[in-house]
């Protein structure tokens, strides 16, 4: 299981990106002009919301893993997950970005955004919670990196731990945005967003050496490790006689 202060690491360098993706919903809250005291309050409710939704995909997700886990294939899962994160770096660049439009689900987000718009029109503490809320189903990439590591916990409780720290993570830079605008320009965004698909590629390569069992400590345990024996042990039985 990778630790879980990795998912807080991969939400705060990975909220660089948030800004371009949900940066726009955070900026356009309906948060009104009732004084700093009320939009940080509705900020952090919507913040909130989101990482109450991280919170439940990591339980269905660490669910899932759990589900791995009995059937003894976690380690192909670690595995796959660590190709699928490189190939979501590598090719946009190795394919010019055809790839990037590929969306499988165009009817559920465009009926969550139609949600979230008629969200927007009513100013409220309950309206920018559920938009949170909403806003964390939407597709991101670096979700789906968090949701990789929620399901390598193997525990739907430990998921739930992942997700709400990766949601964390991203909390200092989306509450800035909102309270204060953009508060980085484009050319520094860009310079400091390079760093994201590095980190990327090397937790793709730590889940395909964590699957591999190499036997390297806390990075890639032996087989035995990731699935140990249970030993029941029947004390004062006759098939365990004690010696007088």
């Amino acid at each position: 299981m990778l630790p879980l202060y990795t998912a807080f690491t991969i939400g705060l360098i990975g909220s660089l990106h948030c800004i371009g993706m949900c940066g726009p919903i955070a900026i356009a809250l309906p948060l009104g002009s009732k004084g700093f005291g009320n939009r940080l309050t509705g900020t952090l409710l919507y913040n909130l919301g989101r990482i109450i939704t991280y919170g439940i995909l990591g339980s269905l997700f660490g669910l899932l893993g759990k589900g791995f886990e009995m059937a003894g294939i976690q380690r192909w899962v670690s595995i796959t997950a660590g190709i699928m994160m490189i190939s979501w770096i590598l090719f946009p660049i190795l394919f010019h970005r055809k790839f990037l439009n590929l969306n499988f689900g165009d009817s559920a987000v465009n009926s969550l955004i139609s949600k979230l718009r008629k969200l927007f029109g009513k100013q409220s503490f309950i309206n920018l919670f559920l938009i949170g809320l909403l806003n964390g189903l939407l597709p991101c990439g670096l979700v789906y990196v968090a949701i990789a590591g929620a399901i390598n916990t193997n525990d739907p409780i430990q998921g739930v731990f992942f997700m709400m720290l990766f949601g964390i993570g991203t909390l200092p830079i989306m509450a800035s945005v909102s309270i204060l605008g953009n508060v980085m320009s484009l050319a520094v965004r860009n310079k400091i967003s390079k760093i994201i698909p590095v980190f990327i590629i090397t937790l793709g390569i730590i889940f395909i050496i964590r699957g591999l069992t190499l036997g390297i400590p806390y990075i890639s345990p032996k087989q035995e490790a990731l699935n140990p024996a249970k030993e029941v042990k029947i004390e004062g039985s006759c098939c365990s006689p004690k010696s007088n």
